[in-house]
C-alpha cells in the first residue's frame, strides 16, 4: 500500500515539476506585436504561393500556384503559373488585374483605385499600409483545428471592411522564427475564404519599380469602370 501511495506521489511530482518548466504560451497580443515587428523590418518580400479560394454559395475550391512579390511602399503582384495566367499588379495606387482567354485572344483586364479592391486591404500588413493592433481586434484560434503547429491570429477589422470579414495568420511558433507569417486566409462577409500559403519566402531584395508595372496584351479588353 505504501509502495502505491509513492509511486502515485512520485508522478505527481514529476507531472508538476513538468509543469512548472513549461513556458507560459504567448498571448494574442505577444503574437500580433511578433508578426507587426517581423514585418517591420521587411523591406521586400518575394514568394511562391499556393492559393486556395473557396465559393461557399456554389461549394467549390479553386487551386492555383505562383509567385508573388510585396514591397513596404504598398505594392504587389500575383503571376499565377499556367494554365492560369492571370496577373495581378498594384503600384500602390491602382490595381491592375488581367485574366487571359482559355482560347484565341488577348484576354480581358480591370483597372480600380487600390482602395476598392479587397485583395489589397486584405494584405495590406504585408505592405506597410496597416498596423495590426491599431486596426485590427486579436485573438488566438486552437491551432490544433487549423493543423497548425505554430499559432492562428485572428484579425477583425475595428473599421467596417466591406470586403473582409476577419483574416487568419498562420504565424511561426519556433523561437527563431516567431512572428513569420507563413500562411494568410481572407474570410469575407458572404463566406467565401481565400488562403495563401507562401514558400520559398525570400526578404529584402531590390525588387525595382519595374516589378511592379504592368501593361496588358495589345488588343485586351478593359471591362468594368
Amino acid at each position: 500500500m505504501k509502495r502505491h501511495i509513492f509511486s502515485a506521489l512520485s508522478l505527481f511530482l514529476v507531472a508538476a515539476i513538468a509543469h512548472a518548466d513549461a513556458p507560459e504560451p504567448p498571448s494574442a497580443r505577444a503574437v500580433a506585436e511578433a508578426a507587426q515587428g517581423f514585418y517591420d523590418q521587411v523591406d521586400t518580400l518575394e514568394a511562391r504561393f499556393s492559393q486556395r479560394y473557396h465559393h461557399r454559395i456554389y461549394q467549390r475550391t479553386q487551386t492555383s500556384t505562383g509567385r508573388l512579390r510585396f514591397d513596404d511602399a504598398g505594392r504587389m503582384r500575383f503571376d499565377y503559373d499556367a494554365p492560369n495566367g492571370k496577373v495581378i499588379v498594384s503600384n500602390g495606387v491602382n490595381l491592375v488585374a488581367y485574366e487571359p482567354t482559355d482560347g484565341h485572344g488577348p484576354g480581358q483586364y480591370v483597372k480600380t483605385p487600390v482602395s476598392e479592391d479587397g485583395l489589397h486591404s486584405g494584405f495590406a500588413f504585408l505592405t506597410g499600409r496597416a498596423r495590426i493592433l491599431d486596426d485590427y481586434r486579436v485573438r488566438l484560434l486552437d491551432n490544433e483545428r487549423y493543423n497548425w503547429r505554430g499559432h492562428v491570429l485572428e484579425l477583425r477589422p475595428r473599421a467596417q471592411d466591406p470586403n473582409v470579414r476577419r483574416i487568419l495568420l498562420f504565424v511561426d511558433g519556433r523561437t527563431d522564427t516567431f512572428g513569420v507569417v507563413h500562411r494568410v486566409r481572407i474570410d469575407d462577409h458572404e463566406g467565401n475564404q481565400n488562403q495563401l500559403t507562401l514558400q520559398s519566402m525570400r526578404l529584402n531584395r531590390d525588387l525595382g519599380a519595374s516589378a511592379f508595372r504592368f501593361v496588358p496584351p495589345a488588343g485586351a479588353r478593359r471591362v468594368g469602370t
